[in-house]
């Protein structure tokens, strides 16, 4: 592989890394103007993030092995086709019915996009030494892609209007699709097989209990859609169970479960990311819909949070060494529940600043736990298990965002009385983040070896 081979791998990846996670936050700021211009009900905009975030979610858990089985290359190349195509669809879209399908194809777009990504930077490496530090470019520029989804959206919106916020994802797609299609070598495939029963049934799972959470308060729970719902989540729940037992290549091997302390911290991220991107998607209807407050300057507003994740990302691993990460996570966690009700206190001030001050913790925080509960979920698990961990604590994850966004939804109450459903919002996301502290505490201690790793 040539030199500008690898140096097209890498950007590529980089661009990918950061689309992906740029469009997980992008969205918020264009709810405001989604409810006044195609007439958007609550539950369809919450949709609008959450069609994403479950697709996403679904295919997460067999994307490692789409991308085995289809080649790097080829995934890559059908993952940013897909995602490219659906974000279009999206920024000429004349209702929610088909913005939010279209967002549920680009979710899917994303997942295939994501690892693929991954295996291509790692495969421009000469050494484990730069295959280290690739790996760090890449979760970098995923970062940054989250910390400027904010405010690139309040841009976005402010100067062009909500369809440039998935405009621009066609704008930097179609180069990045034509460069790949050019110039990406092939990467060896590995031999694998994909469990789409277990895919299947994690769908019906996920996709029914987000349903019901969203359209019971509309629709109300005794309704026929939501009761279906309700049904087909505990199928898909069951039929999962059953499956990953007798599957020969499950998605979740069972090795997994048999640690608990794994099994607390993929509890932890479902938990922390239900409080955190319910955060996201009720302060932006706050900002706009309370506060009066444009796009752009909504955006602004978003970056002490958002800003200063990458920073507490950087402080985790040394923190870790020195405290351990049963003592990070105890304190962090502490820390960023106390931060959410200053949040909510400092939301009733009449000047923007206590909220600003408020959020600065919080982004902090909120970084140095994300780097920690990352790492402890792949160092207590086997090496052999470690891509399969991977895949169940980053499902969770976006499981508990959909969930968040679904339960936060409701709790804002109508557009008069955003203010009081927003602190509401912050004590139901700092009680989430209390039982991530009772989980650190009652949890198996790591040994010092795998605390170290």
């Amino acid at each position: 592989m040539t030199i500008e081979h690898r140096r097209g791998l890498v950007t590529l990846a980089l661009i990918a890394a950061f689309m992906v996670f740029v469009d997980g936050t992008i969205v918020n700021l264009a709810l405001s103007q989604l409810g006044s211009h195609l007439h958007a009900s609550r539950p369809e905009l919450e949709w609008a993030v959450n069609a994403y975030t479950l697709s996403f979610a679904a295919v997460m858990l067999g994307a490692g092995a789409i991308t085995d089985i289809l080649g790097a290359r080829r995934s890559f190349v059908t993952g940013l086709f897909v995602f490219t195509a659906s974000s279009a669809v999206c920024a000429v879209a004349g209702s929610m019915p088909v913005l939010n399908l279209a967002r549920l194809i680009q979710g899917v777009g994303s997942a295939l996009l994501l690892p693929s990504a991954l295996v291509l930077a790692t495969a421009a490496a000469v050494d484990e030494q730069a295959r280290h530090r690739l790996v760090g470019r890449w979760a970098a520029a995923g970062g940054l892609g989250m910390a400027a989804g904010p405010l690139l959206g309040g841009v976005l919106v402010s100067v062009a209007g909500w369809r440039a916020v998935f405009a621009v994802n066609v704008v930097i797609g179609i180069p990045a699709l034509v460069w790949s299609l050019r110039s990406m070598p092939n990467v060896p495939r590995r031999d694998r097989r994909l469990d789409f029963p277990g895919m299947a049934a994690a769908t019906l799972l996920i996709g029914g209990l987000v349903f019901a959470l969203i359209e019971g308060p509309s629709q109300g729970w005794g309704s026929p859609a939501v009761l279906v719902a309700i049904t087909l989540a505990g199928v898909g729940g069951l039929s999962f169970v059953i499956v990953e037992r007798t599957a020969r290549a499950p998605l979740l091997p069972l090795g997994i479960y048999a640690d608990r302390v794994f099994t607390a911290t993929a509890a932890q991220g479902a938990l922390f990311n239900f409080a955190f991107y319910g955060l996201l998607f009720a302060m932006s209807l706050m900002l706009q819909q309370a506060r009066g407050l444009s796009a752009i300057a909504s955006g602004l507003l978003f970056l002490p949070l958002t800003g200063l994740i990458s920073v507490g990302t950087l402080c985790a691993a040394p923190m870790a060494q020195r405290l351990g990460r049963r003592t990070v996570l105890g304190l962090g966690q502490v820390a960023l529940g106390v931060t959410f009700l200053a949040v909510a206190w400092a939301s009733t001030a009449a000047s923007l600043w206590p909220l600003v001050v408020a959020l600065l913790p919080a982004g902090l925080f909120s970084g140095v736990l994300v780097s920690t509960m990352t790492a402890q979920s792949i160092a207590v698990v086997e090496p052999s298990l470690h891509g399969a961990a991977s895949s169940v604590f980053n499902t969770s994850r976006q499981v508990g965002s959909a969930i968040g966004v679904a339960v936060v939804g409701p709790l804002l109450g109508t557009a008069h009385d955003i203010g009081h459903g927003f602190i509401s919002c912050l004590i139901v996301g700092a009680a989430a983040i209390a039982l991530t502290s009772a989980l650190t505490l009652f949890a198996p201690r790591v040994p010092a070896k795998a605390q170290l790793a």
